[in-house]
């Protein structure tokens, strides 16, 4: 029998009220093996429980709490599992397809868009079907949902209402399963393992440029010490350089060694600066071109990037060098 170990965070899956009352953490005194017997059938599985949050309540540190404890139990076992609110696991997933860059194994995310106790429920699908794929020859981070395991770090949460809560609209599913598994042909080779480094930079911003933006949010923004940005531009990356410019905003960050980076604001866009004379002026200030990448695998790896900066390499030049090269198929 396979070996799993299913770590639990928290997330709609195991929380409790909902109709009137808002949905909340329950307790964790469910047992999953119990709820679902038929778990027992694909593997020995072991559950810990880091945390139980609602996701919109994770944070950076509880991402490196959550890589650490799954880089020190991987080569005990033939893949993880997480149980992990819907809200943030796009940025959580992402955050651990790059600090766990060298695995050899599945780590898998899966949640539900409404509790295991409910009877309209996906959990017991998608907690099946997670448990099912992390036992394969799988050497990815990814997100288990529907049907349908995505890379972890291209998926983003598209639907609030329907059970296909997540789509990865630039990659193709890793998995589909059906009556069977199909794999996909991109899968990533394995790595070696490389020794868990959860240095990161919390310090950073995301913001969506809209017609009226005020350049002078960001450039309080810089005074008040961000160390990295994420700008979501239009299209193929445009931003405005008449009215309203951010040309400006990204010369200041430059001279304060804060590398701003974009991203596109289209599901299906990939970033080209040199299309348009806004993304022409923003490359020529010092922007950082995310290609294809989502905005949730942009901000975590720029926090991640920004961690490791030192005195020999300013925060412009380190993230310049990590958005250069994929680190974990983030980008095409």
């Amino acid at each position: 029998m396979p070996t799993l170990l299913l770590i639990h965070t928290g997330g709609t899956l195991m929380m409790r009220g909902g109709d009137p009352t808002p949905l909340a953490p329950d307790v964790y005194t469910q047992d999953l093996l119990t709820e679902l017997p038929v778990l027992r059938k694909i593997a020995d599985i072991e559950t810990r429980i880091l945390c139980n949050l609602d996701s919109a309540d994770m944070q950076p540190h509880h991402w490196v709490s959550l890589g650490a404890m799954v880089h020190e139990a991987l080569p005990r076992y033939d893949g993880v599992v997480v149980v992990h609110g819907t809200d943030s696991m796009a940025y959580t997933a992402s955050a651990l397809a790059f600090l766990l860059r060298g695995i050899d194994r599945p780590v898998v995310f899966t949640g539900a868009q409404k509790p295991l106790r409910d009877v309209r429920t996906d959990a017991r699908s998608n907690l099946v079907d997670a448990c099912h794929l992390a036992t394969m020859n799988i050497a990815e981070v990814g997100i288990v949902f529907d049907s349908k395991l995505l890379r972890g770090c291209r998926a983003t949460k598209l639907d609030a209402w329907g059970m296909s809560a997540f789509g990865s609209p630039a990659c193709a599913p890793l998995a589909e399963l059906g009556l069977g598994v199909n794999l996909g042909k991109h899968l990533l080779e394995k790595r070696e393992r490389e020794v868990f480094d959860g240095r990161i930079e919390p310090k950073v911003m995301s913001v969506r440029t809209f017609p009226g933006l005020d350049p002078k949010l960001l450039h309080g923004a810089l005074e008040a010490g961000v160390r990295g940005m994420v700008i979501e531009g239009y299209g193929a990356g445009n931003i405005p350089h008449l009215e309203n410019s951010l040309v400006p905003v990204i010369e200041r960050a430059r001279s304060l060694d804060v590398p701003v980076v974009i991203v596109s604001q289209c599901p299906r866009g990939s970033v080209d600066l040199g299309r348009y004379q806004g993304g022409a002026r923003a490359a020529a200030a010092g922007a950082i071109s995310a290609q294809d990448m989502t905005t949730e695998a942009a901000l975590t790896k720029l926090m991640i990037a920004l961690g490791r900066v030192s005195e020999h390499a300013g925060r412009v030049l380190v993230a310049r060098e990590a958005f250069a090269t994929s680190w974990a198929g983030e980008m095409s």
